[in-house]
């Protein structure tokens, strides 16, 4: 069916939604907009080519997964976790990842393995290249992918959305070069997988978050000012 030059369907305006949604996602995980960077939607909905209301509509579906916080006359900010909401996020995520191990091993199978493996060398070359946004992305994918393992949605979808709130918090109170976690650990947890030693498999991923937790330093750098036309631009198009 045909559409008039210049009118957008229902489908059209939801694949552009989501468009954004993603971008902005990916740009806050991947440390491109710092916790406290303003997300006003004058400069976002120029930048997008769409209305401030499709914008407010993709601030809301953020705030709802608590990556961004919007507040009445001050606008939409990225989410700065404080330090005790830093620590339950890796807590929560210490005691769900840990106690869905069992039911990981129940249904691990060598394919499996293998996918880890290859987010581990995917992750190390992101490390040694010093490509902070891949080394995220990996860290992150390696913790989803292992829980998605055991076949519970859910739970997926649940550390899924704390690993991007994780993210959040070593933006905010990580070392200057603190991407992820630690590919060594990754490595050591792939081995108790392989051998299912359920008692150091938990230990180890245990032990895992409380590393992370005491490398957080808890003292906030500054805020940076994100240029909005350089991150969601089109490429050549401000050069």
């Amino acid at each position: 069916m045909n559409h008039p030059a210049g009118l957008q369907t229902p489908s059209d305006l939801e694949d552009k939604e989501n468009f954004i949604w993603q971008s902005l996602m990916t740009a806050i995980v991947e440390h491109q907009l710092p916790p406290g960077s303003k997300l006003p939607e004058e400069a976002l909905a120029e930048v997008f080519g769409v209305s401030r209301t499709g914008i407010r509509k993709v601030l809301t579906r953020l705030a709802t997964v608590q990556m961004i916080t919007m507040a009445p006359r001050r606008g939409a900010f990225v989410a700065n976790p404080g330090v005790e909401e830093s620590k339950a996020i890796f807590t929560t995520r210490k005691m769900i990842e840990c106690a869905n191990l069992a039911q990981v091993l129940e249904h691990l199978q060598p394919p499996h393995l293998a996918g880890l493996e290859k987010i581990i060398a995917q992750e190390e070359e992101a490390h040694h290249s010093h490509d902070g946004a891949a080394a995220i992305r990996h860290s992150a994918a390696f913790h989803i992918q292992l829980q998605a393992i055991s076949g519970n949605a859910v739970v997926t979808d649940i550390i899924t959305t704390l690993a991007q709130r994780s993210s959040l918090v070593i933006a905010a109170w990580g070392a200057p070069w603190q991407r992820g976690c630690r590919c060594d650990d990754h490595d050591h947890l792939i081995t108790l997988l392989r051998n299912k030693d359920l008692p150091a498999l938990s230990h180890t991923m245990s032990h895992h978050f409380d590393n992370i937790l005491s490398s957080l330093r808890f003292e906030r750098s500054g805020e940076t000012l994100p240029d909005f036309a350089r991150l969601f631009g089109t490429p050549g198009e401000h050069e």
